[in-house]
């Protein structure tokens, strides 16, 4: 048997998995994933921007990255898994004569899931060290008494979408004035115990019929698919 017909054969029994967000995000499809084996997916991270989230053009310049948790028939599930700002977005905040205030601080949420988050604020004019400690410990403040307060759900959803930020801002302006205040960066470090992951699988002959549908799949995707596995 040739190369390209193995190569034809192997791509053919793959299947397509739809990717989609937490519904905290509103269960939106963030991408499609192929494989001959649901579970080698199960942990796999997804990147997409907050753009492809929530169709706002303001939120290009922040990737949101989510994993892979169990599958629902051809539905990957998954769990938020961090976020951060674009390198590009975080250089054009930087000024000359100005400084950047970073904050990073390990929470627990109060059901138990452990992010790291880093805060970012950065002034009109350059200050003392110490009015940098005071706007540190509002930074501190606050997100450590969200996460104490809200669901995992909701806390990130406050980070990633500004509302903490925005307390964050309205405390630390009344310090010295500010340009700006986000939370550049989360990362989920760990979750409390659940459930093994869950792999269920579509009727057989939904199955069968949507397994046909991969040759339509062109030749551009097929030389994708070698050269990825290559």
């Amino acid at each position: 048997m040739s190369k390209s017909a193995r190569v034809k054969d192997k791509w053919r029994s793959k299947k397509w998995y739809t990717v989609v967000a937490p519904p905290y995000f509103g269960s939106v499809e963030i991408g499609a994933i192929p494989a001959d084996d649901p579970e080698k997916i199960l942990g796999r991270v997804v990147e997409a921007t907050l753009y492809d989230i929530t169709e706002d053009f303001a939120h290009q310049y922040l990737k949101t990255y989510f994993q892979i948790i169990s599958i629902d028939g051809r539905r990957a599930l998954t769990v938020f898994k961090g976020h951060e700002y674009s390198r590009d977005y975080l250089r054009s905040l930087i000024r000359r004569k100005t400084t950047k205030v970073d904050g990073i601080f390990d929470v627990t949420t109060k059901e138990g899931y452990k992010l790291r988050v880093a805060a970012c604020a950065f002034t009109t004019t350059r200050i003392k060290t110490s009015q940098e400690r005071e706007i540190r410990a509002i930074m501190k403040e606050i997100i450590e008494e969200k996460a104490r307060t809200l669901s995992f759900d909701q806390f990130v959803q406050e980070a990633v979408l500004g509302k903490i930020a925005s307390d964050i801002y309205n405390s630390a302006k009344k310090i010295v004035p500010l340009r700006h205040v986000g939370i550049r960066k989360t990362k989920l470090l760990s979750r409390p115990e659940i459930q093994a992951p869950i792999v269920k699988e579509m009727p057989e002959a939904k199955v069968e019929a949507d397994v046909e549908l991969s040759d339509t799949i062109s030749a551009g995707d097929i030389e994708d698919e070698v050269n990825e596995e290559g």
